[in-house]
């Protein structure tokens, strides 16, 4: 079940992969969400990859319909647990790529920064959502991963796509699908006007 419901008096919301249409549309820039599904990590060689297979026509290794891609890559596994600690990458990196995958059916990404404009009205114009992960936190978010599975790409090394299983991976939306923007929003906000 996808359902976007209130988990506490904070307004932090509970809401599951695959994200549906309507979740991402109900969905504004400021909310504070717990993310519970499959994400996969994907970084810069990996979208290079993946926007050329689009461009010629070739399969890709995830579903874009249903898929939600963490900017990320862990690190080396410690003994005893699931994963290395993981933390977001700057997303702009993906940017370049990043509106033919919105096109081609991605609703979700996550990781840390600003968006360019051309990915903020690929966002608006295919009902997706770009979240921020919570940066200098990768040991405890590493806690929320509760199941790991190479997908493609195994040549990048820890770069590979990986299906991650998350529980209550806290996120907070940065890009709607009405075109917000938290951070110049923000910016705006507390911006100081010399007198």
């Amino acid at each position: 079940m996808n359902d976007k419901s209130k988990m506490s008096a904070n307004e932090v919301l509970s809401i599951r992969t695959p994200l549906k249409a309507d979740v991402c549309a109900s969905l504004r820039s400021g909310d504070m969400v717990l993310l519970t599904g499959s994400v996969y990590t994907a970084r810069d060689v990996a979208h290079r990859r993946l926007y050329e297979a689009l461009k010629k026509g070739l399969p890709l290794p995830i579903d874009l319909s249903t898929a939600t891609i963490f900017y990320a890559a862990p690190s080396p596994t410690p003994t005893g647990r699931i994963i290395g600690s993981i933390g977001p990458t700057t997303s702009y990196r993906m940017d370049v790529f990043t509106p033919a995958l919105i096109e081609h059916g991605l609703r979700g990404m996550i990781g840390k920064g600003s968006r360019s404009p051309e990915v903020v009205e690929a966002i608006k114009q295919y009902g997706a959502v770009y979240f921020g992960a919570i940066g200098g936190i990768a040991a405890l978010t590493a806690q929320c991963v509760k199941r790991i599975e190479r997908v493609a790409y195994d040549d990048l090394g820890p770069e590979a796509i990986r299906r991650l299983t998350v529980v209550d991976l806290p996120l907070v939306v940065i890009n709607d699908t009405l075109g917000n923007d938290l951070y110049l929003s923000e910016q705006s906000r507390w911006r100081i006007i010399p007198e």
